[in-house]
């Protein structure tokens, strides 16, 4: 594992020397060819070295980290071509990889917290830096105090684990029970945040509409899983006391997964409309995982890597509409198969995966949270029939008002899609649709 951190921080160099724009792309490609080389044991921690280590679910995630770090680059072009501080944009993305790499992968509680944490820096770095309208101060510092306001509880948290156990081990934690509801709520809470769960949310949408699209990309794709990672590993030790408390969270997330869907059909932004979305998928993922039995664990990684790979492709696409029309409205990107028709089928195939349709790891992930919060009570039913629908009625929404209707008639100058969009949006889809093929590698892992 330490092979590829220092892989990552030789990167570091190539950043600032000139024309090394796709040479790091390059080079992040054959890490990930590397990385889906390693040796695997199924259900144990493998690849020790100095403090890192992996197993099945921060196998995927880093895998998913390396990936989309590569699929932002590409989607950045347009910096490339103005220079707009293009070496620090690709340092930036490195020391973000870095980051994710480390808190993935670390077994430390003390590290995880501060890599947890440090990944914050180069995404406000990113909002601010690279944004698009002056509301992105305000909206990185909503990221910046909503997240810091609850990661000190954690903190205090994993000092009194320490005081309690003597080492700060994430292997050892499954010898402990907890049965303290303060520490139960400092442990879960930074996690809920980040995911982020219904009424800690407000910070998501606002840091995504202001966001560039590397920003929205890697907020998707990554800085979601960060809290359900955090909760998958956390509740080994909090069993008891979560079995109590856990109708809390999933009432508040279900219910919340409902407004938000209907919040959706509300709005007139394309980022915003996809935001709003990645927050109703999180509330299932949050309920998979207090349920505390085996289909929920595996339906919450599943989700997150699906959610992660189709949100980022939903976030390219609205940014190549952007990139023509300069305006991310519904109204102003209407009939959009009239100038792109191509592009139409890949915003198909991605709102389809959005919405759960088959061969996707969203529908598998689904039908397996459905089992799973079923099992638990049979009265979800009435708000997972109510969420699944109203998400195929939001995808379905979002498509045919983009595609359809009368195009604006201010569109001066147009151009359609380049080579370099079409394979970012394959590469993409085609992980998305093709581990179905294999869910038996994320299914069979506890």
């Amino acid at each position: 594992m330490m092979k590829f951190l220092i892989m990552m921080l030789f990167m570091i160099p190539f950043c600032f020397m000139k024309n090394m724009f796709w040479l790091v792309q390059m080079m992040l490609f054959l890490m990930m060819f590397l990385f889906m080389n390693l040796m695997m044991e199924f259900n144990l921690f493998c690849n020790l070295s100095y403090m890192l280590s992996c197993d099945i679910m921060s196998y995927g995630l880093i895998l998913l980290s390396i990936w989309i770090s590569i699929l932002m680059i590409m989607a950045s072009e347009s910096l490339f071509k103005m220079s707009f501080y293009t070496n620090f944009f690709l340092f930036n993305v490195i020391f973000l990889l870095i980051m994710l790499y480390l808190t993935f992968s670390v077994v430390n509680m003390f590290m995880f917290y501060l890599f947890f944490e440090g990944s914050l820096i180069p995404t406000l770095m990113l909002i601010i830096g690279w944004g698009y309208q002056p509301e992105r101060i305000k909206a990185g510092m909503y990221l910046l105090f909503y997240t810091l306001f609850v990661s000190l509880p954690l903190l205090m948290g994993i000092m009194y684990m320490y005081k309690e156990m003597y080492s700060m081990m994430i292997y050892f934690l499954k010898f402990m029970n907890m049965n303290i509801f303060m520490l139960y709520f400092c442990m879960i809470m930074a996690f809920l945040v980040k995911m982020p769960m219904y009424f800690v949310h407000l910070w998501l949408p606002k840091a995504h509409v202001e966001a560039p699209v590397s920003g929205s990309m890697i907020l998707a794709g990554i800085m979601l899983k960060l809290g359900g990672y955090g909760l998958l590993r956390m509740m080994i030790f909090l069993q008891e006391l979560n079995l109590k408390l856990n109708y809390v969270s999933i009432v508040i997330s279900l219910i919340g997964g409902f407004y938000i869907s209907l919040k959706c059909f509300c709005q007139v932004d394309i980022k915003s409309l996809i935001a709003y979305s990645s927050v109703a998928h999180m509330s299932l993922v949050i309920s998979g995982i207090m349920i505390m039995n085996y289909w929920g664990f595996m339906g919450s990684y599943i989700m997150m890597i699906g959610h992660g790979l189709c949100s980022s492709g939903m976030f390219c696409l609205a940014n190549i509409s952007y990139e023509r029309l300069h305006s991310r409205s519904l109204y102003i990107n209407k009939g959009m198969m009239n100038f792109m028709p191509s592009m139409s089928l890949w915003w198909f195939l991605l709102v389809s995966s959005n919405m759960a349709a088959p061969p996707s790891l969203n529908l598998m992930g689904e039908i397996s949270l459905i089992n799973s919060l079923m099992s638990w009570s049979w009265m979800s039913m009435i708000m997972l029939m109510l969420i699944s629908f109203f998400s195929a009625g939001y995808s379905l929404y979002l498509y045919s008002f983009i595609q359809h209707g009368k195009y604006y008639s201010g569109i001066y100058s147009y151009y359609t899609g380049v080579c370099r969009e079409y394979l970012m949006l394959m590469l993409h889809w085609l992980p998305l649709n093709l581990m179905i093929m294999k869910i038996d590698y994320s299914m069979i892992w506890f």
